[in-house]
Parts: structure tokens; sequence; C-alpha cells
């Protein structure tokens, strides 16, 4: 095979794969092998969320969770139930002080006292522990230590929990349970775990079936898959290297998994799909791989580095977080985009014809060749009515953004988990006895020595002052850690953490009470932390730096277009259209978890917000994936206009021929992210839904309807570039190929 012209880098890869097939698998395979032995011997590190929280709830975090001891800070509830043999009837005020009800709470503290890893045993007819009886006397707590950080207190959380169990064995009349830091850390994390791991166990068997009807095949099938695995598996050992550097977010497995699969089955659907194209026109093995390394890797490329630019941004939210999130999905991408256009021309030259093996033999009669009949169909209709059918899937699209333009987010928080945990429904039995009690604002107050009669007595006073406001609650507990430094005022909010009277108390004891306690003392400072002020800051953080992370995107994305398709339209038209596909996922999810119309289907309790960190995830992750498909159809578009077809054939033609493909990537994306809807957490099924809705409606109505018609009113402007951008180098879209068979 020679070529007339040189061949484009993606080309010349493709070739150097196919001539050089053992040391390109060889090569892959070993790179694989290594990074997962390497970061797995070496470990994920992760960071602690205490040390990189945004604005003043951050700094109090940070400064507590340095300035003492490393331990959790669990509560047992107590609590008569009706008619218990305490002797205290519905109502009664005396069940608390009963002899049975005492002797089976100093029962709970001698147990916990011989239980490993607790300390600081807190009873609540001490003096000075005012607030831990209920008013109504049926409820009590025992307070109490738990050795560790965050992670090590979790661990150590089994044995207080076995004890409590056994004390509410002990006493059945009562109802004895655990609710704090590590407890419900422990409870929630297994509930994570166990969603992330089901969505993992189906995510692959899903995937393997969805190929299957796209190719009809099983070998051609499970090439796409086998590479979007060891590209997930080769990145995960790279981020255990890395994360000895940059500590990264515990959830970042997960995020990559997601992304890993979704991209590199799509690059591999895209490379393969190509090949057996040329193929089934006539050329040869070795001229019809070369051809789909020159198109199809090319796009590869230019669609790798584009969603590798919109998941850059994530940087700028300043989060480490968001930015392990940026670390993992950007390294996933790449590994993908070099596997494509590598080891993927490798296994196809290895492979043949004999891809094909393992054929179903219905599903391969059943499948579309060339161009896909149904979407020929719609396309047509399309093409002949561009005003309307642009009118119409515009219309579509703005009716279902709507519902965005009422977006309130919030940090998840208590209420948005699922009641059936045990430990929710020991929260909210806590909440409703000691209101405000299991989730307090905690104000840290640094001075040179916080027991000095000064700081001692702005404390006393930030006490009276809150509690005066009736938005703070008993107990008001304080404590001080070991270099003296700093003290750690625990005050109960009005609410639960997350909804308006929890954010008014803050604002209250943020702007009006701490200011007057503390004005006066020179030396001091403070900082609030809890869940209200967590949310707030977080969400202020996100407020201020989302404009900042999609000008970014928006900017490279265009940059990067133009350069690609030397147009100033295409990039605009782009840009707008996947702004319109973001919008109307966001009305979607608006309208089925913030309106709550969706709750009957998807099994949740709407909390009224929609989770803060997501809008920014899904439009970074979304605005990437959408030019996946974008480029791929574009690309095969302005193959066909550069060949010389006019504007409207190559529309047709680069549709027409692309349909199917897309339609089996979307399904793919569509089938992995749908999953997550059925998970427990109330964010994972945002997160779903949004990313299933988002693929669908970009892969329909924007793809097949909405592109289309806008370049066929727009003709020849389509590739309109002003004279003074003509030096913007040209990029080749039509293989420079002899189409001569070897």
């Amino acid at each position: 095979m020679e070529t007339r012209e040189k061949l484009n880098f993606a080309a010349r890869a493709g070739r150097w794969s196919a001539q050089h097939r053992k040391k390109a698998i060889i090569g892959w395979l070993a790179f694989v092998v290594v990074a997962t032995l390497l970061g797995g011997a070496l470990g994920t590190k992760t960071f602690a969320w205490q040390d990189n929280g945004p604005g003043e709830a951050g700094r109090a975090d940070k400064a507590i969770y340095h300035g003492f001891p490393k331990h959790a800070n669990e509560s047992v509830l107590i609590q008569a139930h009706d008619g218990s043999v305490t002797g205290a009837a519905r109502g009664s005020r005396g069940a608390a002080d009963s002899p049975a009800f005492r002797a089976a709470v100093a029962d709970v503290e001698a147990r916990l006292a011989k239980t490993a890893h607790v300390s600081h045993i807190r009873s609540p007819y001490a003096p000075g522990n005012g607030g831990r009886i209920s008013q109504d006397g049926r409820s009590v707590l025992v307070g109490f230590d738990l050795a560790g950080d965050y992670d090590g207190a979790k661990d150590n959380v089994s044995a207080p929990l076995a004890t409590v169990a056994a004390a509410q064995k002990a006493h059945p009349d009562l109802r004895v349970a655990e609710f704090g830091d590590a407890s419900s850390g422990k409870a929630i994390d297994q509930m994570f775990q166990d969603d992330l791991q089901k969505s993992e166990r189906l995510s692959l068997p899903i995937t393997l079936v969805i190929l299957v009807l796209a190719f009809g095949a099983l070998v051609a099938a499970g090439v796409p898959l086998l590479l979007g695995i060891s590209a997930v598996a080769g990145t995960l050992g790279l981020i255990g290297v890395v994360s000895q550097v940059f500590p990264v977010d515990q959830s970042i497995s997960s995020i990559v998994l997601l992304i890993g699969l979704a991209v590199g089955v799509d690059y591999s659907l895209f490379y393969i799909r190509r090949e057996r194209e040329e193929r089934e026109a006539g050329r040869s093995a070795e001229a019809a791989l070369q051809a789909a390394a020159a198109t199809s890797g090319r796009a590869i490329l230019i669609s790798g580095f584009t969603v590798i630019v919109a998941m850059a941004g994530m940087f700028f939210t300043g989060l480490h977080t968001f930015s392990s999130f940026a670390v993992g999905t950007i390294m996933v991408v790449g590994v993908a985009m070099i596997g494509s256009i590598t080891v993927l021309p490798a296994i196809l030259s290895k492979l043949g014809d004999r891809v094909e093996k393992g054929r179903v033999p219905l599903l391969h009669r059943l499948r579309s060749r060339g161009e896909s009949r149904v979407w020929s169909g719609i396309l047509d209709r399309v093409l002949r009515r561009p005003a309307l059918s642009a009118g119409v899937a515009l219309a579509l699209l703005v009716t279902l953004s709507i519902p965005a333009f009422g977006l309130k987010t919030g940090v998840p928080g208590t209420d948005s988990l699922p009641r059936s945990l045990p430990v929710m429904k020991t929260y909210d039995r806590i909440q409703a006895a000691f209101p405000g009690g299991p989730l307090p604002a905690i104000v840290a107050v640094q001075a040179d020595d916080v027991r000095s009669p000064e700081v001692r007595g702005a404390i006393s006073d930030l006490t009276r002052r809150a509690l005066a406001t009736g938005d703070v609650r008993q107990p008001v507990q304080v404590d001080v850690a070991p270099n003296h430094q700093l003290a750690r005022v625990s005050l109960p909010l009005v609410g639960d953490g997350a909804d308006a009277r929890s954010q008014k108390a803050l604002t209250t004891l943020r702007d009006n009470v701490l200011p007057a306690s503390f004005g006066h003392v020179d030396g001091a400072s403070y900082a609030v932390t809890g869940m209200a002020a967590q949310n707030k800051d977080f969400t202020d953080l996100m407020a201020s730096r989302v404009p900042i992370v999609m000008a970014f995107v928006l900017a490279m994305a265009f940059v990067l277009l133009l350069i690609t398709f030397r147009s100033i339209v295409i990039p605009i038209k782009a840009i707008v259209l996947n702004m319109l596909s973001v919008g109307a996922s966001y009305g979607i999810l608006v309208f089925l978890f913030q309106e709550g119309h969706g709750e009957k289907l998807l099994g949740f309790q709407s909390t009224g917000t929609i989770t803060s960190w997501l809008p920014l995830f899904l439009f970074v992750i979304l605005f990437g994936l959408s030019m996946d498909y974008h480029v791929f159809i574009l690309s095969r578009i302005r193959e066909a206009f550069d060949r010389g077809m006019s504007t409207n054939q190559a529309v047709e033609h680069g549709i027409k021929q692309t349909a199917g493909v897309v339609t089996s990537a979307a399904i793919v994306m569509v089938a992995v992210f749908g999953i997550f809807a059925t998970l427990t957490a109330i964010e994972l099924k945002q997160m779903g839904v949004g990313l299933a809705a988002a693929v669908l409606i970009d892969a329909t109505i924007v793809r097949a309807v909405l592109l289309p018609a806008t370049m066929k009113l727009l003709g020849d402007w389509n590739w309109y570039l002003p004279r003074r951008l003509g030096w913007l180098p040209k990029v080749e879209h039509e293989p420079q190929l002899e189409h001569a068979c070897a």
C-alpha cells in the first residue's frame, strides 16, 4: 500500500502498530501489568477531607483536625418505649429518673468503659452535662470519644457497636442505639461501597450485551470491552503512583471506571466500525485498517484532547476533590486514547476478518451495514424540512431546560440519606428528642492560651449570647486542645444542618454572636464549621468558581474546534448545541429530583435541592463526552466535503454513515450511567440520571435532528473562516491513501 501524501499522526501510529503487532500488544500488556502491580504495591493515598474544605469551615476543620488528638464523637441513645418496665407512661417526664432506667444507663457506661478505643465517657447525670436528658424525660444520651482519625475511627467503631448491641439485648424494654461520626461514617461508606460494587458488577455484562447487539459477533464485541477494562486497570495503577505525591479522593476509582469504560468502548467502537466499513467497501485488510487509522484514529485524538481540556476545567475549582477527579479522568482518557491508536490497530491487524468470529446468526444478519436505515429515514425527513425540524428540536430542548432556571443546590446531608439505614433511624430519634443535637455548629477558637481569663470569658459570653438567640440549644460543650492554643465549642443549632433554619442560625452566629463575644479579645481568632457551615461555604465556592470553569472549558473547546475544522461557525454551533444538551439534563434533574416528580419511579425522598457538586461535575463531563460524538460526526462530514461533495451531500452522507455507531456508543453510555439511577444514594441517582439523560438527548435530538438541520440551513457558511484567521494550520480530514487493494 502506498500513500500519496504524508500520513497524519494517527495514521502513522496505526501503520506502525500493524507492522509491529507483537511489540504493540506486548508493550500494552506490559504497561497494564506493571502499572497495576506498582499501584497495588504502593496503594492509593487519599487525602483527609478535614484538610481540604473550602472557606471558613475548611479553616476550622483543619485547625481542629491537627489540634486535637484524633478521635470521633459518638453518642448512645437510651430511650424508654411506651409502657416499658421503667414505668414511664407516654409523655411522662420521670422515665430517665426511675431506678430501672438509671441502672440501664449505668450498665451501658460500664460496658463502654471496658471497650477498646473508648474514652471520655460522658454520663447524662453528671454535673455540667445539661441537655443530655430530653425534655420529656424519656431519652438520654451517653457520649464518648473513639480513638483514631476519620478512617481509623471507622475501623475502631466495630467494638463499641458490638457493646451497644449487647446492651440492647440485655435491656429489651429500652431502645439502646449508637450514632456519631464513626458509626454513621462506617454505615454510609458501606452503603456507597455496596452501590459502587453493584454498578461495577452490572456495567461490564450490560456493555458486552450492547456491543454484541451492535456488532453481531462475540470477538468484535469483546475487543472494545477489553481495551476499556485494560485502560481502566492501567490508569488505576498509575493513580496509585501519582497519589503518593498528590493524594486523591477516595471515590476516584469509581469515577475512573465510569469515564474510562465509556470512552474506551466508544473509541474502539468508532475505530472497529470504520475498519469493517472499509473492508465491506472492497479495500484490503491493510488498506481498510490504514483508512480507519487515518480517519477514526484522528477523530479519536481530537475527541480525546477535547475531553481532556474539559476535564482540566475542574482544576479551577480549587478543591482537592475536583482536582483529583480531573487527574483521574484526564489520565484514563489519555490512556484509552493512546491504546486506541496503538494497540487496537495491532489487535485488528492480527485478527483480520476473524474479528467477525463468534457470530450470533440472527443478530449478524440484522446488523445494519453502512448507512442506518432507521436513521436514514429520520435524516431524510429532517433535511427535507430543516427549518421546521430545527424549530421543533430547539423548542423541545428549551422546554426541557426551563426547570433548570429554578435549580437549587445543597451539600448532601442527613436528609439525603435513605431512612432504611439503621443508623439514620437512630439519628432521626435523637433529632426528635434533642433537636439540633447530633449536628452542631463547631467554633474553633485559637489563641496563645485559650485558658486565659479573656478567652474563657469570651467563650462564656458566646455560650450565653448563642443560647439567648433561640437558634442554639443545649448541650453546649467546650473542649481544650492539649497545647492549650485551641478550644472547640460545640453549639447545637436548630434545624437539620441543611435547611433554612440552620442557615439562619449560622448567619446569626457568624455575623452577630461571635463578633460581639470575641471582638474585644486581642490575639484570638475563630472560625465556624459543622454541616450548616460546610454547606454554605461549599455552595458559595461553587457559585464563584463555576463561571471560571465554564469560561475555560468553552474557550479551549472553541480554539480546538476552530483549528481542527478551520471554521468559526462550527465551534460556536458546537458550544451552543452542547449547552442545550447540558441545560436539558439540568432541567430533567430539577423536575425529577428537586421538584420530586421522580420519587416513586426512582425510589427516593426529595430534599428540594440538587447535590452541590453535581452541576459543575455534569457540565465538565457532559461537555467532554458529547464532543466525542460531535467531533466524530463532523470529521466524517468534513471528510466528505473535502472529497468534493456539497455541504448538503456531505451532511447527509456523514450523519447516515455515523448514525449507527453513534447510537451504539450512546446506548453503552446510557446503560452504564443508568445503572447509577438504581443505586441507593440520592447523589449517585442524580449523577446517573443526569449523565444518561444528557447523552441520550445529545445522540438523538441534537446529533440526529438539530445538527443536520442547522448545517443544511447554513450551507457553505458552516465552513466560514475570517481571512484574518487564514494562517491557521490546515488539517486534512480525508485519508490520503490509494484506493487500490493490496
